[in-house]
């Protein structure tokens, strides 16, 4: 366990964000990579060192004001950047890890992205394809408008159709693990009520359970083309596609209530509390090893029987945590002080 502390604004996220870039090449920030270059600095430079069950990897990030960035894994650069992300797993818990229970879809789309990315290199490759396909579409969609010919979209019907296919189905195999892992998190970190899912697609009708949907790619990519062609006109004239696993929603339940619109600021927190540490055991038991762990202020964010919960289930692996206040952590560990953005170690699991 290593403990950061400092004032806020010291630069303790920024640690915890540095980790969390070099696993996934990519900020729990929603921000642009440019937003981490210093004030008059033409470039940032985040570089590491992990040691894994395959022996020492570093990692080395280059982010330039202008042009593409530069990515080193052990010396050498990558053919894709995929072939980079998720070497080394990590699971980061935010304050406002909430956002993902009580705001719109884009927040539980992208927990289970990340998390079916964590857990498949194919998954993620398929992910990438997906979001290719659909920026040519919308390109063809936004210069075009309503004289988009019917022969260009065919095209890029056929590439989102089944692209997406495989982004969706990937998302119900997740769900399909994820539930009774986090009917158990749900519970130990304070939840009494049963855990369920609806998942709310905009090519067919909501459903809650996967014994209600055909889940093969190709039934669900004649089901995405079949609703792309419906809408042709609508997205000729929006200039975007509508259509497709970039609009759809999954609402977790406690019982028959819905988390986003019917539960309490406690259980909105419980549950997304339970979805990371439901996330760091799928990664750790896919993988075989455990996932750094990073926990960004969340023991001030907490009241005692959930930090009791969130003790009880911390792993044995490494595990970061910042904190303002020394006294917020519950546990021992090696501490580092953080002021301007400087690490210092001040004492060693005391």
């Amino acid at each position: 366990l290593n403990v950061l502390v400092g004032r806020n604004g010291a630069g303790k996220t920024s640690v915890l964000e540095a980790v969390s870039y070099l696993s996934a090449l990519k900020s729990f920030r929603r921000v642009p990579d440019d937003a981490r270059i210093r004030d008059g600095a033409e470039a940032a430079i985040i570089r590491g060192g992990f040691t894994t069950v395959s022996g020492e990897y570093t990692v080395e990030v280059e982010l330039p004001r202008e042009g593409r960035r530069r990515v080193l894994a052990n010396a050498k650069r990558p053919k894709r950047f995929s072939d980079v992300s998720g070497d080394v797993p990590v699971v980061a818990f935010l304050p406002d890890d909430i956002d993902m229970v009580k705001r719109g879809p884009a927040y539980r789309r992208e927990y289970l992205d990340d998390l079916a990315a964590q857990l498949s290199p194919v998954t993620r490759q398929d992910q990438s394809d997906f979001e290719r396909a659909l920026r040519q579409r919308n390109a063809l969609l936004r210069n075009h408008g309503p004289e988009t010919s019917d022969a260009d979209l065919d095209a890029w019907d056929h590439e989102v159709s089944r692209t997406g296919s495989r982004v969706a189905a990937s998302r119900f195999a997740l769900v399909d693990k994820l539930l009774p892992v986090l009917t158990d998190t749900y519970a130990r970190v304070g939840g009494s009520e049963s855990v369920g899912w609806r998942y709310e697609p905009n090519w067919a009708a909501p459903f809650s359970d996967l014994k209600d949907i055909d889940r093969s790619s190709e039934a669900i990519a004649a089901a995405i083309a079949q609703r792309l062609g419906e809408r042709r006109r609508v997205d000729r004239e929006r200039r975007s596609t509508t259509v497709g696993p970039q609009r759809d929603d999954i609402t977790f339940l406690l019982g028959s209530r819905s988390t986003r619109t019917q539960a309490s600021q406690g259980e909105q927190r419980s549950m997304a509390l339970a979805m990371r540490l439901g996330a760091y055991e799928l990664v750790r038991n896919s993988m075989g090893t455990p996932p750094v762990l990073l926990l960004d202020d969340v023991f001030s964010e907490l009241d005692s029987g959930r930090v009791d919960g969130v003790v009880e289930l911390l792993p044995a692996g490494q595990v970061l945590v910042t904190t303002a206040r020394q006294d917020d952590v519950p546990m021992k560990g090696t501490t580092f002080q953080v002021a301007e953005g400087l690490v210092t170690e001040v004492n060693a699991g005391v």
